[in-house]
């Protein structure tokens, strides 16, 4: 009797199934998995001291900085991605909120693919990975949220994570003083939509 697939059509059919099982799923639902709960549990561990102390110390620490100063601190950030010697980052992400962030995106077990926070010019203030840039004011994560109100949120459209096979969007933040009346910063936390979704269905 022969068999109802060859060697070589069975490794095909199984490459088959594993790349069709792999491809891009429809585009979620942002607004509808985005809940004011799911809101409510990332404002919560923003408002912890750690944060605003760390902004509020670098605040005044780079209250005078020009825009050029701040595209070479840029410039030097993307620099570093590439290179062996990383001091910018290194003092970056070893700090007390780099820290705190980087747990808080562990106890979440895949729910915050990257948290950051940003100073009142746009620059990082602490992260729990590495960002692809150190300034973030040019983009609508800090222009729409810092610079537009104290309670503003904004929320990105979702995005496919080719690499590791996730829906992703990022919800920013206004960061304000402890009073709440003052706007010194402002946040991004990016979901992952996929672990999210699974959540909200089981």
């Amino acid at each position: 009797m022969k068999p109802l697939l060859s060697l070589s059509a069975a490794l095909a059919f199984s490459t088959l199934m594993m790349t069709s099982a792999m491809a891009e799923p429809p585009k979620p639902d942002v607004k509808a998995l985005i809940t004011e709960a799911v809101i409510k549990d990332i404002q919560g561990f923003l408002k912890n001291d750690i944060v605003t102390v760390a902004i509020d110390a670098q605040n005044k620490r780079l209250s005078k900085l020009t825009q050029a100063e701040i595209d070479a601190a840029d410039k030097q950030w993307v620099e570093e991605r590439e290179a062996d010697d990383k001091p910018l980052i290194a003092a970056t992400l070893s700090n007390p909120l780099s820290v705190y962030l980087n747990r808080i995106q562990g106890r979440s077990l895949g729910l915050y693919a990257e948290i950051f926070i940003m100073d009142q010019n746009g620059l990082n203030v602490g992260q729990s990975s590495i960002t692809k840039d150190f300034w973030q004011g040019d983009e609508d994560k800090f222009q729409k949220t810092f610079q537009v109100s104290k309670d503003a949120i904004f929320i990105d459209e979702a995005e496919w994570d080719d690499e590791a096979k996730i829906w992703r969007a990022q919800v920013n933040f206004t960061l304000t003083d402890p009073s709440g009346a003052t706007p010194i910063g402002a946040a991004t936390v990016e979901l992952n939509l996929t672990e999210l979704a699974r959540r909200a269905s089981s």
